[in-house]
């Protein structure tokens, strides 16, 4: 007999802002239940916390499609790895180029119900 764990998602690919500057954010939320976590990223003075804002609202909308207790819910995983990166060339002196790197990431996020 196996024991399946519920599990919510939410993922946001080809988001328009550095991994390194999502991963800032998502350090401070990691394993909190969220209610803490909502109240977190919205006194969160960042951009990156308004996209993983949105994008926990949706986990809380997919976990509650599935019927699972909304008040018991906590981020078991939740991590931000790169996308595609876009380069473009910057003209500089003296006929020369130089490369800049837009980056571009993809957020996971994962619900769980807390067992007690």
């Amino acid at each position: 007999m196996t024991t399946e764990k519920k599990e919510a998602r939410a993922i946001h690919r080809y988001a328009r802002i550095s991994p390194t500057k999502v991963r800032q954010v998502i350090n401070t939320i990691r394993g909190k239940d969220i209610a803490t976590a909502l109240a977190i990223l919205q006194e969160t003075n960042k951009r990156a916390a308004r996209i993983v804002e949105k994008l926990l609202k949706s986990a809380i909308a997919n976990a509650e499609n599935k019927d699972m207790d909304i008040d018991n819910l906590y981020i078991s995983k939740i991590h931000a790895e790169d996308g595609p990166m876009l380069k473009r060339f910057m003209p500089r002196a003296y006929g020369r180029a130089t490369p800049i790197r837009k980056r571009l990431s993809h957020i996971y996020i994962h619900l769980s119900e807390r067992e007690e």
